[in-house]
């Protein structure tokens, strides 16, 4: 993933918990707790899609 946090494309359908800015950005927009977030790429892997899908069920 790029550490560029201007660019768009891949690094949007791609979920890194390795950047902390891209937790917290991503929890944000997901209306999610960084805990939660990472429990649900733990149980859905990286994929933003799949993350939606698997915090909606909760």
């Amino acid at each position: 993933m790029s550490d560029d946090t201007t660019k768009t494309g891949q690094d949007r359908k791609l979920i890194s918990l390795n950047e902390d800015y891209e937790v917290r950005d991503w929890s944000k927009t997901l209306g999610c707790t960084p805990e939660q977030l990472k429990a649900a790429v733990k149980a859905v892997g990286n994929s933003a899609e799949a993350v939606r899908k698997h915090l909606a069920q909760k």
